[in-house]
């Protein structure tokens, strides 16, 4: 069995948590989240806390029951507190503004990259050298994050490039010059 899907999810006040067949809506102050999942897991609320179970004991569902309730966790996590993640702009001349729902970033390349900003996110561009990404939703926060950064991977040498604030870029040394 898996030892993250026995811990029960807690519910925290002002959270509602609706188990359907194949189907969990969790409802916060900050928005609404939805999750399918699959017939290998049984999920059941009991005493303020979200339970997972695996129908039977085979791998597909003793893995299931893992997936599905760090899902519900992150549901719940996402509606009350929310997730964020912050990007780095590093290299002479980058930058970055928010105008409207499009993020325009200038990398160094003769053109500007706009980024439509998804529903549900919300970007600040804090000067020109940070982006902070968040919404209620941890996949897709992560998910416009890594689209954002693979415009321009940090490079070893100068370390030019996006990268996360809580990355470290590890450098290499360049040429010697000696001939």
């Amino acid at each position: 069995m898996s030892r993250i899907g026995k811990i029960p999810v807690t519910i925290p006040a002002g959270v509602t948590v609706n188990v359907q067949p194949a189907l969990v809506e969790v409802s916060g102050p900050k928005g609404k989240l939805s999750q399918h999942y699959t017939s290998n897991v049984v999920v059941e609320v009991k005493d303020g806390a979200v339970l997972v179970s695996p129908v039977d004991g085979s791998k597909a569902a003793n893995a299931s029951q893992g997936l599905y309730r760090n899902l519900i966790y992150n549901m719940v996590v996402g509606v009350t507190d929310g997730f964020s993640k912050t990007l780095i702009i590093n290299g002479v001349g980058f930058r970055a503004e928010v105008n409207g729902d499009k993020l325009v970033m200038n990398l160094g390349y003769s053109t500007d990259f706009i980024a439509i900003i998804p529903e549900g996110l919300t970007v600040v561009a804090d000067g020109q050298s940070k982006i902070t990404v968040s919404g209620i939703d941890k996949q897709a926060v992560g998910e416009f994050s890594a689209q954002l950064r693979k415009l321009r991977k940090p490079e070893p040498y100068k370390g030019k490039g996006i990268r996360y604030e809580t990355e470290t870029i590890r450098r290499k040394v360049g040429k010697s010059g000696v001939k």
